[in-house]
């Protein structure tokens, strides 16, 4: 029926000389014939084009002949404009209009609390508020912004890959954060001397405040990060229960076990007396309030995280598998692997060297003098 009415339609569009006739492609009408250039178009002369009109149905092919005609009138009077065919070309989105969809894409695939509230903040916003919002998103834009940064170095990672996420999340297909990565990694980092046992119980001993001193226990004792102290099964250390079981944190809830242990008698680790600060809110601000109280008030001769280190090194001069040291300071083996190998001295080494001849009844060689 649609078919007869348009062969009809065009029957009397021929007869009449209007020079314009009417298609059906997909589900709309369109009208075919020899029409200007257009806009932006690198031809110059006429050539057969055609021009949607209207949906296909029988209302639609009486609105097409009557467009034919007002059409053909235009073009014989030179009053055709493309303009009252064509749509306007969409402006390009913004980059504040992506950061937009990026962030409402991003919870919607996550629940809101501190932890990933916190991630974002720093992975994705600290990044993303350095880009312009009222420029078009484009490879050169997030380029330039990376290169911004200084190379391999960590804030360089940091921008390559949020920035790479929101390009993957835009489809721009020619722009590749990884390129940008550049050599960053662990082996970047310039290893620190760590405290020695005897520095980390010097300063224990030195601490008046009891609240801040059992933190500071805690951290040496079991490697844990900052903010993790606050989040430890209570009654079962009330116990006298040496295996610590963290109850939340970065990486969710672990065990871990005391080396020292005969710390945990020394430093009172079951008299839990914890400081009162806000623990409702991310646990890279509750890290910071213990980094920060440390620095100011007890101003100890190293920064309070190296206990942390100092523990995962401990860990080998026991002997412990890096697969379940790396479970219990909650990362994985390669992160572990990668971290704490620009911490491992001399005095690792020997330490190592001398537990494994003790098991064979070997002789002990003069030890090495670490400089």
């Amino acid at each position: 029926m649609l078919e007869q009415r348009i062969k009809e339609a065009n029957g009397r569009l021929t007869a009449n000389n209007w020079g314009i006739k009417i298609e059906i492609i997909g589900k709309r009408l369109c009208l075919r014939g020899v029409f200007p250039p257009k806009p932006k178009s690198h031809r110059k002369d006429w050539y057969q084009q055609r021009i949607s009109i209207a949906p296909a149905n029988n209302e639609g092919v009486k609105l097409a002949e009557q467009q034919a005609k007002a059409i053909a009138i235009q073009l014989a009077a030179k009053t055709f404009t493309w303009a009252d065919y064509l749509k306007p070309e969409p402006q390009p989105m913004t980059v504040g209009d992506w950061l937009f969809r990026f962030e409402e894409d991003y919870w919607q695939r996550r629940e809101q609390n501190y932890k990933t509230l916190s991630t974002w903040a720093k992975d994705y916003w600290d990044v993303f508020k350095h880009l312009p919002n009222d420029q078009p998103l484009t490879s050169d834009l997030l380029q330039r912004t990376i290169l911004k940064t200084k190379p391999d170095t960590r804030t360089r990672r940091r921008y390559a890959i949020s920035l790479g996420a929101l390009a993957k999340f835009a489809c721009l297909e020619d722009f590749d954060g990884r390129n940008f990565v550049g050599r960053y990694g662990c082996k970047s980092r310039t290893p620190r001397k760590l405290p020695t046992d005897a520095e980390i119980l010097q300063v224990y001993h030195s601490i008046e405040n009891h609240k801040w001193r059992w933190v500071f226990g805690m951290l040496a004792t079991y490697g844990l990060r900052n903010h993790e102290a606050f989040f430890v099964n209570i009654p079962e250390l009330v116990s006298g229960n040496r295996v610590l079981k963290i109850m939340d944190g970065k990486t969710g809830d672990r065990m871990v076990w005391p080396f020292h242990p005969e710390w945990f008698d020394e430093f009172n680790l079951s008299l839990v007396k914890r400081p009162d600060i806000t623990i409702n809110r991310s646990n890279s601000a509750i890290g910071n309030t213990v980094t920060q109280h440390f620095r100011r008030n007890q101003r100890i001769p190293f920064q309070v995280y190296d206990l942390r280190h100092a523990w995962a090194v401990r860990s080998l001069e026991y002997g412990i598998d890096v697969s379940l040291a790396a479970q219990q300071m909650g990362h994985s083996l390669q992160v572990h692997s990668q971290t704490y190998h620009s911490w491992i001295s001399s005095r690792v080494h020997q330490q190592a060297y001398e537990n494994a001849l003790s098991k064979t009844n070997r002789p002990l060689p003069p030890r090495i003098q670490e400089k």
